[in-house]
């Protein structure tokens, strides 16, 4: 097969307008080649996010939620409720139960008369914040100490390796349950439980990454010319790691989420009666709340739902953009079996 042949799964072909390719005889069919214009590796990565529509979907997921967690404060005040506002007339039953969705409360109310939208976006606010402080925490200590025990192996690596194993094997929720009892349950608490549980696997991945970079010519060159242990590493050997730590960031928010999602619903998270999502899935648990109220569970699963399943499948998306050879295999594997049942057909053909 020619290296130039379109079939060719290897060759990603651009159109005409961006490859400058522009048919001058259509007669002839003869084509002159434009001067074609040079693209980074971060402009390609874009071009192959914007052909994915699960990217683009989940970017629009995503873009909305900070959206409306950053207009929590605007929405309020347009609806006119606050998150911990109380409608003891409006927004309860005659028997006490909570109003369903209707014109002034949007999205209905709880058990004691708040309205579930502000309640909602105000619950945004709070996952993302964990979500995200947690990331940079968990992403900056395991790349540190990835780093560090990949390069300098030894005594190092050693100790290093034994610490992301004892962090490993601690059953995380027991040990969340038992550092919410000596310090009591805050939002600071609930980041510090996430970070601490989530650094191990980065710190895994990097010191891989890590083992097999610190062998590569760059770094010999580096070595050779003598530059420290801590400038190869910093200058050198970080810069090649941003693709696993980013493709690992964006995976492990939607981790963040939910761990502090459980930790509020167990009652071990974000106290009452600051909203959060799993203080609203919490509260409709309660004496099977959900069963005359299921907008309770409803709203509050669907937004953990939609925010975890974009950021997953954005996270897959920056993968496979980041490290196009996964879709060059796919490729090479569908033309393998279009070929294979070309020539079955032709061989009934025959027969």
């Amino acid at each position: 097969m020619s290296p130039h042949d379109p079939a060719d799964p290897r060759v990603e072909v651009e159109p005409a307008e961006e490859s400058g390719i522009i048919d001058q005889h259509p007669d002839s069919g003869l084509t002159v080649q434009a001067p074609v214009a040079a693209r980074s590796p971060l402009q390609l990565v874009w071009s192959r996010l914007r052909r994915d529509t699960t990217a683009m979907v989940s970017v629009a997921v995503i873009l909305l939620v900070i959206l409306a967690a950053l207009a929590a404060p605007l929405i309020a005040a347009w609806i006119g409720h606050g998150p911990d506002e109380q409608f003891r007339d409006d927004g309860l039953t005659e028997f006490g139960t909570p109003v369903g969705p209707n014109g002034q409360f949007l999205l209905g109310t709880d058990n004691l008369g708040r309205d579930v939208l502000v309640r909602l976006v105000y619950g945004a606010q709070v996952s993302l914040i964990v979500a995200f402080a947690a990331t940079l925490g968990a992403l900056g200590i395991g790349t540190i100490v990835g780093l560090v025990a990949g390069f300098l192996r030894g005594w190092v690596d050693t100790v290093l390796t034994w610490l992301m194993d004892t962090t490993l094997s601690l059953p995380q929720l027991l040990f969340a349950i038992s550092l919410v009892a000596l310090v009591g349950p805050s939002l600071g608490t609930t980041v510090v439980v996430i970070v601490l549980f989530s650094w191990a696997p980065i710190a895994r991945v990097v010191r891989g990454q890590v083992l097999s970079l610190r062998e590569r010519e760059f770094v010999e060159a580096a070595r050779s010319l003598g530059a420290s242990n801590w400038r190869i590493m910093r200058v050198d050997v970080l810069p090649n790691l941003l693709v696993p730590i980013l493709v690992y960031g964006t995976l492990l928010i939607p981790q963040a989420i939910v761990f502090e999602a459980t930790l509020s619903f167990l009652g071990l998270g974000v106290l009452p009666p600051t909203a959060t999502w799993g203080n609203m899935l919490s509260i409709a648990s309660q004496g099977s709340l959900y069963t005359i109220a299921p907008w309770l569970v409803i709203f509050p699963s669907a937004a953990l739902l939609a925010v975890t399943l974009a950021f997953n499948l954005l996270g897959d998306s920056i993968r496979d953009a980041l490290d196009p050879r996964q879709t060059l295999f796919a490729g090479r594997r569908k033309l393998a079996r279009t070929r294979a049942a070309r020539r079955a057909a032709k061989a009934e053909a025959r027969a």
